[in-house]
């Protein structure tokens, strides 16, 4: 990530502790409202109609992902804060939703809690779970680790290893979030937080507890040009969304490396949030689905890309021209006929469905025309005139 993969130093040569900062900030900010944490961002207003005023004045976004949400949705929000997205987040996917916040900072949590009981009697039902934890690590719940080192206090380093030992235990018979278990995950301004070294295990965590289908919605601050090491090292400006801003490209590569597909910048202001040193600071909004893992099976089916386009090459480079029924296999064909590409491509099924068994391993890399035989099937060879209707519907 050129400059931001230096060491991240302070002005006496020690690693600056990013945790601590981001923590030391947002505990403050817990108690007493700080403008200069967030983006002016509109909410619904349908939805803070049952939040507290102190909720939303101790928001700390920079957009908002939960009008990308649905009804009956679970949805895990990264770095929760004081629970306004959450709470929004709960009313969007109704009763039969689910939604879980987890953050680290336990002012922030405490927050959060604070009035849970009263917005669920307002909303009719308490869809709202909050967990302590790292966002960059979402199997171990650190309230129940918590526990463990009270009755266990690591005073040796016999005692250290035992609570390591502990923690991956708990990370495997009691995750926090479970694997495939999230619908949709959502994040305020929250990811650029986190430290260098902790942002692939990040974005792998995010991918781990997604379901296939499932998606994330990231808000959060970009910046058009790499930040410099000067930058970086103000714990101030870490903690402010400056010094950990991804650079815009990059962001939506890692979520690529991560194993995503179909990244889009779903909301991308014009002006900047702030201009830093000639660097420009804006708020985006990137969506980014889970799925494209696994074998490529071939069912005879095609999807002929709409245009404008002459072609299209998605992210594995497969080439989709224009007008032309593409091969692809029963994975691409899902992912293509559904969103974010649903509208890009029509579906071309065959018309006798070709059974489980009788599906055979599929080369993607091919770029197969599917020939009109393998989707017509046994009704290759018909005859079939037109009747005394129209073809294009209406009157003739």
């Amino acid at each position: 990530m050129g400059n931001l993969d230096l060491p991240i130093l302070n002005n006496d040569d020690r690693p600056l502790d990013v945790e601590s900062a981001v923590r030391d900030r947002y505990s403050s900010a817990s108690k007493q409202a700080e403008p200069s944490l967030c983006c002016p961002v509109d909410y619904d207003p349908k939805y803070l109609k049952v939040l507290p005023q102190e909720l939303i004045e101790r928001d700390y976004g920079c957009g908002d992902p939960s009008k990308w949400l649905h009804e009956g949705e679970t949805v895990l929000d990264l770095g929760s804060g004081g629970g306004k997205i959450c709470y929004i987040a709960s009313q969007v996917v109704g009763e039969h939703g689910k939604v879980y916040g987890v953050d680290m900072n336990d002012e922030m949590l405490t927050l959060a809690r604070k009035y849970q009981q009263e917005i669920a009697q307002s909303i009719g039902y308490d869809n709202v779970t909050f967990f302590k934890g790292r966002i960059q690590d979402l199997a171990l719940d650190l309230d129940n680790f918590e526990s463990f080192l009270q009755e266990n206090p690591a005073q040796t380093a016999a005692g250290w290893l035992a609570a390591e030992t502990h923690a991956r235990n708990l990370r495997a018979t009691a995750p926090m979030i479970a694997d495939d278990s999230v619908d949709v995950i959502v994040s305020n301004c929250v990811l650029n937080l986190v430290a260098q070294f902790d942002r692939q295990q990040l974005f792998s965590e995010m991918f781990r507890v997604l379901r296939r289908g499932g998606r994330a919605v990231i808000s959060d601050i970009v910046c058009d040009e790499p930040v410099p090491l000067a930058m970086q090292n103000d714990p101030t400006l870490w903690s402010g969304c400056i010094s950990g801003a991804y650079v815009e490209s990059e962001f939506l590569d890692a979520f690529a490396d991560a194993g995503f597909y179909g990244m889009e910048l779903v909301d991308r202001p014009t002006e900047p949030w702030a201009t830093v040193n000639g660097i420009e600071f804006r708020s985006v909004t990137v969506q980014a689905f889970k799925g494209k893992e696994g074998p490529c099976v071939d069912y005879n089916e095609a999807v002929i890309y709409r245009g404008p386009w002459k072609q299209v090459v998605d992210d594995d480079g497969h080439v989709l021209s224009r007008g032309v029924p593409s091969a692809v296999c029963r994975k691409n064909f899902e992912i293509y006929t559904n969103p974010p590409y649903a509208n890009q491509f029509l579906a071309v099924p065959p018309r006798t469905p070709v059974a489980d068994s009788n599906a055979k391993p599929f080369d993607c890399r091919a770029g197969k025309i599917r020939s009109p035989e393998e989707t017509k099937g046994e009704a290759f060879c018909e005859t079939k005139m037109p009747d005394n209707t129209c073809c294009g519907g209406g009157e003739c």
